[in-house]
């Protein structure tokens, strides 16, 4: 078992999550699939696509998505590939201390590890504990 209710945020009840990827696209529809698994309890937001709206990752829109969700009950982040990883990097070296502690970015497969995340977010678990159900997917077998 990942969670225990105990756990949830004084200010939203649940960690939420932030999804940071090259494409708008693929990110809204991933947000949208998992807003509909874990309820609206969950927070989860994007930092998808380049600034002109193009293919791309937007540092300052990740800091900024960080940032809020540390003000908040946290965040799992979770990114696809590349300069997704080094924008995500970037952000969690502006960051207070503070902030830190309340942000932390998964080792773990967008989709697969999105949906294990929310999953677990949506049962008011930790931080930590949302980060492990997030990793935890890269080992499980699709077929």
């Amino acid at each position: 078992r990942h969670c225990r209710m105990p756990a949830m945020s004084e200010t939203n009840g649940h960690v939420g999550l932030i999804l940071v990827s090259h494409s708008a696209k693929l990110a809204e529809g991933l947000a949208d699939l998992l807003s509909q698994v874990a309820g609206p309890t969950v927070p989860i937001v994007t930092a998808a696509g380049a600034v002109d709206g193009s293919l791309g990752t937007n540092g300052g829109a990740v800091l900024e998505a960080m940032q809020r969700a540390a003000a908040d009950g946290g965040a799992v982040v979770l990114v696809d590939l590349g300069s997704s990883i080094l924008a995500v990097r970037a952000a969690l070296a502006e960051l207070s201390d503070e902030e830190l502690a309340r942000v932390a970015l998964a080792d773990a497969p967008l989709v697969e590890g999105g949906m294990s995340a929310a999953v677990a977010a949506s049962t008011g678990c930790t931080l930590e504990e949302a980060v492990r159900a997030a990793e935890e997917a890269r080992v499980v077998a699709k077929l």
